[in-house]
């Protein structure tokens, strides 16, 4: 997936501040959060320090603005994976896969773009609305750095619609849905499964995605509302 350079040659008069976030970004993706520095973003634009402390109170505020692009380009790459799902004629067997499909998103995305992942789930002293946000793990509004999250919820709501999860699996299925994908990935970015080859790394993925489809559906109805096909 492609960045948004935030070198000088792409910045336009009177929207410096989407040119530092964009530089940011970049230098996220080099070396993940410990990288974005807002001085070295404003030399990357080409301007001084003093202008870029115009649009931002500090660093932690520029890191707040990657992390919003970083959860919204994860929310894209995990959508992305869900449009390739193929249409299998069964509404409740359909919302099973796009949920593996999300969660296989976002390991990808975690693998091949680790500095904006890593980014993407920094902590900031004393950021606004985070510690409350995800209180309950519940859905925490519409904003963009939500998405991935809302995502999540959307996916797992059309899940126990179709009948294949009953409603008594719900609560809290966001909880167990994000930790099994988070920790996976970040134990093959940073654990002892950075080692495997690719093609065990894809097949852990599979096994745990079908693991965590089938404890969340355990119990539903295996043909979802509508009946088997043909019925």
């Amino acid at each position: 997936m492609a960045t948004t350079s935030g070198t000088k040659a792409g910045y336009h008069h009177g929207d410096l501040r989407n040119a530092l976030v964009a530089a940011a970004v970049d230098l996220a993706s080099e070396g993940g959060p410990e990288r974005v520095v807002l001085r070295e973003a404003a030399r990357r634009v080409g301007v001084s320090p003093t202008a870029a402390y115009r649009h931002f109170d500090g660093q932690g505020d520029l890191l707040h603005a990657v992390k919003v692009r970083g959860q919204t380009a994860l929310a894209d790459f995990m959508a992305a994976f869900v449009a390739k799902v193929p249409d299998v004629g069964d509404p409740g067997e359909a919302a099973v896969l796009r949920l593996s499909a999300l969660g296989r998103g976002y390991i990808r995305f975690a693998l091949e773009r680790p500095g904006l992942f890593r980014a993407a789930f920094c902590r900031i002293p004393d950021e606004p609305g985070e510690p409350t946000a995800w209180a309950g793990v519940s859905p925490a509004g519409p904003e963009p750095q939500y998405s991935a999250f809302n995502l999540l919820t959307a996916t797992l709501d059309e899940v126990v619609a179709t009948g294949r999860m009953p409603a008594e699996n719900r609560p809290g299925a966001e909880g167990t849905a994000w930790a099994t994908v988070h920790g996976l990935a970040l134990l093959m970015l940073d654990g002892p499964l950075a080692r495997l080859s690719v093609e065990q790394r894809d097949a852990m993925v599979e096994r745990s995605l079908a693991t965590l489809t089938a404890g969340l559906t355990a119990g539903g109805d295996l043909h979802g509302l509508h009946g088997r096909p043909g019925e």
